[in-house]
C-alpha cells in the first residue's frame, strides 16, 4: 500500500512558476514509476508527466514539454513538478499516483495508488 500526498498548488499569474511535491508512504517508494495528471473543470484528467523508478526516464504530454520537468528523490520518497512558464490553460487539480509495471505510463488507468490532488490555478 502506498499513500500519496501532494502540496505545492496555489494561485499564480500567468508566466509565473509553481513547484509540486508528492511525498509518498512506505519502503517501497523507489520501486514505483510516478506520474503526474491533472483535471480541469469539465474535462477529463489527462496525462502531464511520468518518471520511471530510479529517474532515468521521463514523458511529458506535449502541452507541457518545454514548461514542465518531473524529477524525483527516492531517499525522501518524493517526487517533484516543476511548472514554468505557467498559462491559465494550466489551471486543474493535479494529481500524482504511483504504478510498478512500466508499460502504460501515460494511461491513467494503469496507476495503482493516487493522491487527493493539489488545486493550481493560473490568472491571466
Amino acid at each position: 500500500q502506498v499513500q500519496l500526498v501532494e502540496s505545492g498548488g496555489g494561485l499564480v499569474q500567468a508566466g509565473g512558476s509553481l513547484r509540486l511535491s508528492c511525498a509518498a508512504s512506505g519502503r517501497t517508494f523507489s520501486s514505483y514509476n510516478m506520474g503526474w495528471f491533472r483535471q480541469a473543470p469539465g474535462k477529463e484528467r489527462e496525462f502531464v508527466t511520468a518518471v520511471t523508478t530510479s529517474g532515468a526516464y521521463t514523458y511529458y504530454a506535449d502541452s507541457v514539454k518545454g514548461r514542465f520537468t518531473i524529477s524525483r528523490d527516492n531517499a525522501k520518497n518524493t517526487v517533484y513538478l516543476q511548472m514554468n512558464s505557467l498559462k491559465p490553460e494550466d489551471t486543474a487539480v493535479y494529481y500524482c499516483a504511483a504504478k510498478k509495471t512500466a508499460g502504460g505510463i501515460r494511461r491513467m488507468t494503469e496507476y495503482d495508488y493516487w493522491g487527493q490532488g493539489t488545486q493550481v490555478t493560473v490568472s491571466s
